[in-house]
């Protein structure tokens, strides 16, 4: 089954990175997942507190927002898809990543999969 792994930093330093996750530690954990070969596809966000919403209303008209818009101080990082058995190796694979410390938090949310697709 298929699960994506949504990495919430915690406290941003003034340099907008996670504080309390080493860089080494993120190249052992993504080492780690990826050896184990449950890596569908993984990404981190180049930049953790620029992003834009597009909304567009009944009416076709388009609106367009600079954010982030996060209603907590967590800020979206990045992501993995795993494909592992259940949620329990989703949950342990959650609790390995750096993104878990420091105040951040990993959010396991099940990939929807369609037949024929």
């Amino acid at each position: 089954m298929k699960y994506m792994l949504l990495i919430n930093a915690g406290e941003l330093d003034t340099a907008n990175a996670p504080v309390g996750c080493e860089p080494e530690d993120w190249m052992r954990f993504d080492k780690e997942i990826q050896d184990a070969g449950v890596v569908v596809a993984s990404e981190s966000l180049a930049d953790l507190v620029a992003a834009t919403r597009v909304q567009v209303a009944g009416d076709g008209r388009r609106t367009v927002v600079d954010g982030p818009f996060a209603e907590t101080r967590e800020v979206l990082g990045g992501f993995y898809v795993i494909d592992v058995p259940d949620l329990d190796v989703a949950l342990d694979w959650a609790a390995k990543c750096p993104g878990s410390r420091a105040g951040g938090s990993v959010d396991v949310r099940p990939v929807a999969e369609f037949p024929g697709a």
